[in-house]
């Protein structure tokens, strides 16, 4: 299988319904999923976030947890990547958190499939494209997963 590194807005669309939700199942099935190890903070965040902002209850956060906390992704340590997502948030003038991902990526000489927008489209502005084919769009990711394995 096909190692992919995934970020936060990936894994929460397994455990809450929202846009691109079977794009994000269908990855479970057809890639072996990494991620650095700061996924499972950011994913608890924004499940509280989501409580604060009444778009779950809390049961349904709590739910959330343990079903994420059993997912199957490998869990990457973020102390050797720190340099390097340094460097990238410093090219791209953008946050850390977001480019950690991008760095494991890197290192693990895969792609990095997200659903962040802002990420993306950050990425795509920026001269040359060095970065950018080391990023993938959920959709497209799903898309080219599901026409090699079908």
């Amino acid at each position: 299988m096909k190692p992919l590194v995934i970020d936060a807005s990936i894994a929460l669309k397994w455990v809450v319904e929202e846009e691109g939700t079977p794009e994000a199942l269908s990855l479970r099935r057809l890639a072996r999923l990494l991620a650095p190890d700061l996924l499972v903070v950011e994913c608890a965040n924004i499940l509280w976030k989501k409580v604060q902002r009444r778009e779950l209850a809390e049961e349904e956060a709590l739910l959330a947890a343990r079903l994420l906390q059993g997912a199957e992704i490998e869990l990457l340590p973020t102390r050797s990547l720190l340099e390097a997502a340094t460097r990238l948030a410093l090219e791209l003038d953008h946050p850390a958190y977001d480019c950690i991902y991008l760095a494991a990526a890197m290192d693990k000489h895969c792609r990095f499939v997200t659903a962040d927008d802002r990420f993306l489209r950050k990425l795509g502005h920026k001269p040359g494209t060095r970065l950018r084919n080391w990023v993938v769009a959920l959709g497209d990711a799903a898309a080219a997963l599901d026409s090699e394995t079908g």
